[in-house]
């Protein structure tokens, strides 16, 4: 594939489905491992992030790649060493993998996405886009709606058009999805596309939340816990963080008689900082076992990492309680 970034030469990400075979998912997370540790010795990789089947999810994987340029990229799905791996993998799916490389700023995995591919008839692409803003002004007025962009297809690696559409939550995210105004819009489109596709990502902490080979896959990659397990482990980090700060740095900032806004700002930065590169590592470190556990763990291990959790914030209470009164 020689092909050219249709929105210049800065970022290149192709974002990838695959249906598992169920009772290989242990051996595929191990074949991922290698996948991401082929792309990672490529020049231009910047990451992967690896988001497992939720339930309804069909069994379906999404894992992304991100490198720096498009050429890069290409470089490395044409490449030899990729096509013996996915020969070595292909017992492990039940058919083909979907791709959609995406150009241009790379989509950012916050709250709950959707990346929703279309094959536009060819001659047809001016209505698809005028159709597109139409979907996505109805799309805007529903509640939770975070933002929309769509991706022109990159020649020569593929050719549909991909919008990746953001949500605040799930729930809002399906309620889209499956709306009446949505499906009206959709019968309206049919004579600009021949098909097209949806693929769901969820992580409300993503940045917080990486493992490496220890939970199943390589460093640099990232695989979403539930969103309960995530806003469980943040309330646990957060709230000592801030009690301490309040105890050091606000009462600091409030002898230097600083303005409010000014002390909030300053205390926020800290908070947010302490958390990202102290604060979660260490919880992704002692939860690991609970926040990633993998799919053959028992249920006891979930009620004992939830325990675990519900636990600290009982010590952390009685900690505070007794010092600051």
């Amino acid at each position: 594939m020689n092909a050219a970034a249709s929105r210049g030469e800065d970022s290149a990400t192709v974002v990838v489905s695959q249906k598992v075979r169920k009772g290989s998912e242990a051996d595929y997370r191990r074949w991922q491992d290698r996948m991401t540790e082929l792309a990672r010795g490529f020049d231009g990789f910047d990451g992967t992030e690896i988001y497992p089947p939720e339930d309804g999810a069909g069994g379906e994987w999404v894992v992304i790649f991100r490198f720096d340029r498009v050429d890069r990229l290409t470089a490395w799905l044409d490449s030899p060493e990729r096509g013996r791996m996915l020969e070595e993998g292909r017992a492990l799916f039940e058919g083909p993998p979907s791709l959609e490389v995406l150009t241009g700023e790379p989509p950012a995995a916050e709250a709950v996405t959707a990346v929703i591919s279309h094959r536009v008839l060819p001659g047809r692409e001016p209505q698809f886009v005028r159709w597109h803003a139409k979907l996505r002004k109805a799309q805007e007025k529903s509640p939770g709606c975070m933002g929309d962009e769509l991706f022109r297809p990159v020649p020569g690696v593929q050719e549909n058009w991909v919008s990746i559409v953001r949500f605040d939550t799930r729930e809002h995210l399906e309620n889209w999805l499956t709306s009446a105004a949505r499906r009206k819009l959709l019968d309206e489109g049919r004579d600009t596309y021949a098909s097209y596709d949806v693929q769901q990502i969820a992580s409300a902490f993503s940045g917080w939340f990486r493992f490496g080979r220890d939970s199943g896959t390589a460093t640099g990659a990232t695989t979403a816990p539930p969103n309960w397990k995530q806003a469980m482990c943040v309330l646990l980090g957060l709230y000592p963080t801030v009690m301490v700060l309040n105890l050091t740095a606000g009462k600091a900032l409030q002898a230097a008689d600083a303005p409010g806004y000014l002390a909030l700002f300053i205390s926020n930065v800290l908070s947010v900082s302490i958390l990202t590169w102290a604060v979660m590592p260490l919880i992704n470190r002692v939860l690991e076992f609970w926040l990633v556990p993998g799919a053959a763990a028992p249920r006891r291990t979930h009620v004992l990492g939830a325990l675990a959790v519900v636990l600290g914030y009982a010590a952390l209470l009685a900690l505070f309680g007794s010092t600051v009164g």
